[in-house]
């Protein structure tokens, strides 16, 4: 008890006082639109017993102790973007182990499940679509973030990076669904895998609309030059690796969450998480197919880029031919030779360049009729 009542004093320290202005800006931005109007990272805190919301328990400690008074509670913590020691606060509370907290602090890590003692401690990364008006080579088509989770028997602990990614919808959902949230701390996990895969699922369909204009850009007929450059490709490409990056590691931890090899997660939850490790297999397809379609997409602007150069080549050879005509003629004549064909008569001139006009005419004729012009 007297633990938890030094814990309580840190975390209102937190929030009233913290010592000086120069520490509070290291610690905290109050300005965040994502942060609590308290001005701590906690963004929102609560005991649930029987799925359904118990009134009290304000702060983390209090709502420990409130959940742990009953069998069958347990409290669900929200942090954004904590600070290391508003962090430490909540380990020591917990109990949680140094290595999860370290990566929970400086973030950047890649999706994973370990399990420390009594605690789970799983990684997501969240993405969402950047709206533009149009497409650039220095778009930012897919923004990313991570939500870490702590998982233990009476408790949930969520720390969010990132501008976006919300889970206060999910808990108002879960809130909604009682005998969902009645199943325990797993029920949480499960929905935040599912709510974060579901926006794998929208980022990928908006992702496709991008392909899709850029194709049509590159395969315009009308276009004398693609819309669609090598940076508009580039630029999808490397941001469906990001995406990637965030799809593919969390195969491993939805399999270990579905198998059933974890004690913390209940029985009837592990069929969810094979639905979303379902969802999660078929958003991986639409990445690798999509990931083909750009290199075929590029492929086939280089191969326009090349016909068109061609095309070029041989307009610029078929006007120096035609040019090669009066060049000749008139640099035979211009050798200012005595004894030239019609030299001397009067009407050379116009004979010559009647002669030079026809010339060029039937040769400009014969390159048209073989496509070089």
């Amino acid at each position: 008890m007297s633990r938890i009542r030094g814990l309580r004093r840190v975390v209102r320290g937190g929030r009233g006082r913290v010592g000086s202005e120069e520490a509070a800006a290291q610690r905290v931005d109050l300005n965040h639109p994502a942060r609590s109007p308290l001005g701590t990272a906690v963004v929102n805190c609560a005991v649930y017993q029987n799925g359904l919301r118990r009134s009290g328990g304000t702060e983390p400690a209090e709502a420990v102790e409130l959940a742990r008074r009953k069998r069958g509670g347990f409290v669900w913590i929200g942090l954004h973007e904590p600070s290391e020691e508003e962090l430490n606060s909540m380990a020591e509370l917990f109990e949680l182990h140094p290595l999860a907290v370290e990566d929970a602090v400086h973030a950047h890590q890649r999706p994973k499940l370990e399990r420390y003692d009594d605690t789970l401690f799983a990684v997501f990364k969240t993405v969402r679509y950047v709206e533009h008006a149009e497409l650039t080579a220095n778009s930012q088509v897919v923004e990313t973030g991570e939500i870490m989770v702590f998982l233990g028997e009476d408790f949930v602990l969520t720390v969010r990076h990132g501008g976006h990614g919300s889970l206060g919808p999910l808990r108002e959902d879960l809130e909604a669904s009682p005998e969902q949230l009645a199943k325990g701390p797993s029920a949480v996990l499960h929905a935040i895998a599912d709510h974060v895969v579901d926006q794998y699922l929208n980022v990928a369909a908006a992702v496709w609309e991008d392909i899709d204009e850029v194709e049509a850009a590159v395969f315009a007929a009308t276009a004398r030059r693609s819309v669609a450059g090598p940076g508009e490709i580039y630029l999808l490409k490397r941001e469906l690796l990001e995406l990637r990056r965030a799809v593919a590691p969390l195969d491993r931890p939805l399999q270990q969450l579905s198998d059933g090899g974890l004690p913390l997660i209940a029985p009837e939850i592990r069929s969810y998480f094979r639905d979303v490790a379902d969802h999660l297999t078929r958003v991986t397809d639409q990445i690798t197919g999509f990931d083909s379609l750009i290199d075929s997409i590029l492929q086939a602007h280089l191969a326009q880029v090349t016909v068109t150069q061609n095309e070029d080549m041989r307009k610029i050879t078929a006007w120096a031919a035609i040019l090669a005509v009066p060049t000749m003629v008139t640099g035979v004549y211009g050798m200012n030779f005595d004894h030239m064909p019609e030299l001397h008569w009067r009407f050379s001139y116009p004979v010559i360049i009647g002669v030079i006009f026809v010339a060029c005419l039937l040769i400009h004729r014969g390159f048209r009729r073989n496509g070089w012009l």
